[in-house]
């Protein structure tokens, strides 16, 4: 850790604001993702309130949350152009799935809200938003564990020419790295972790008991599910990716395993006890460690096995250039997303209240 924080450079503060953006959207356009699951699995007597209470819990809020993934893809774009361009070759097949799927699933939410109001219409609308919320994060897990176990950096290299038949060169390259069990599990993974973020999230914003207790069940049972896959991932990765498995067992890394389990018992420990407040920043701190877990665990690497941060970046002006850009940013950026947060929990709470006085 000492000499990881000795050789802190440009390279790495950009890498790091990268990353902060990577987290700001896991936390809330991956919530918005889970929510879509639990709209598809809406049963019992509330059925109808939890995709009520659903909705009105995305819509104000789900465009804005995209920002996070493009100021992301912005900062990859700019300051690491030649691991952007592996990524956008190798990967182009999930990466395309992905963007179609946060594309189907933002306009099937639009056209079910503010559409047809026929039934059948409406029905068909919100199974599409379902289908999407659960495909495009199962996405993002499969990029992820692609880029993890090193399958992308290994394909990169048969880009050569004259290395492989053009047959096997589509395969090899544009299938078989994402295409593995390792990477399908960090799939399954992805999907558990936004779908229990939801459920965590829906049982605080619910005003009832009722509602509380169903998203509570939800996310004690998404809970339940991340585990499974986590292990689940941990036992593919010793058999097929050996490497991996060694990286996430040994040395620094299971000081996050520890600091993970740890917020995973307070998680659970605060939704048994219905303390949602608790429950929220416990989960928050939960899925924001496995994400962190990752990047340091691959560190120095944005593509392992041989793309490093330092070889990937691009020049030391474009980088600063790029840093003054954030900088300026960031000062309208984050607090118009925090006026608008308040702005409409605001006007929830002040429902609320009237509706009690009434």
């Amino acid at each position: 850790m000492t000499a990881f924080i000795a050789s802190i450079g440009l390279p790495e503060i950009i890498a790091g604001i990268l990353v902060l953006g990577l987290n700001a959207y896991v936390l809330t356009g991956g919530a918005d993702f889970g929510g879509g699951v639990w709209d598809l699995l809406a049963r019992g007597p509330h059925k109808e309130r939890q995709r009520a209470l659903i909705a009105k819990s995305i819509a104000p809020i789900w465009e804005a949350n995209h920002v996070w993934l493009i100021l992301a893809v912005v900062i990859l774009f700019t300051a690491f152009p030649t691991a952007f361009a592996t990524l956008g070759i190798v990967l182009h097949i999930p990466l395309s799935l992905m963007l179609l799927g946060i594309v189907l699933r933002g306009s099937s939410f639009i056209f079910r809200s503010y559409g047809s109001r026929v039934g059948a219409a409406r029905h068909r609308w919100g199974l599409v938003f379902a289908i999407a919320s659960i495909v495009t994060p199962v996405l993002l897990g499969i990029i992820v564990g692609a880029i993890a176990s090193g399958a992308v950096g290994d394909a990169a290299a048969l880009l050569e020419p004259g290395v492989l038949t053009s047959h096997a060169r589509f395969s090899a390259v544009f299938i078989a790295p994402w295409l593995q069990p390792f990477p399908l599990m960090m799939g399954v993974l992805a999907l558990a972790m936004f779908a229990f973020l939801a459920a965590v999230y829906l049982a605080y914003a619910a005003t009832d008991d009722s509602l509380r207790d169903d998203f509570r069940r939800r996310a004690l049972g998404a809970a339940a599910a991340m585990f499974v896959a986590a292990f689940g991932g941990l036992g593919v990765a010793r058999i097929h990716e050996p490497e991996v498995s060694r990286e996430l067992t040994a040395g620094f890394a299971m000081y996050f395993q520890l600091a993970t389990g740890l917020a995973a018992v307070a998680a659970i420990g605060a939704l048994w006890t219905r303390r949602w407040a608790v429950a929220r920043v416990a989960a928050a701190a939960q899925v924001s460690l496995i994400l962190w877990g990752w990047v340091f665990v691959q560190y120095p690497y944005v593509i392992p096995p041989s793309q490093t941060l330092r070889a990937t970046a691009a020049p030391r002006v474009t980088l600063l250039l790029l840093l003054y850009g954030l900088i300026g940013g960031s000062v309208i950026l984050i607090p118009s997303l925090v006026y608008l947060y308040r702005t409409f929990a605001g006007n929830d709470q002040r429902r609320e209240a009237s509706a009690h006085a009434d």
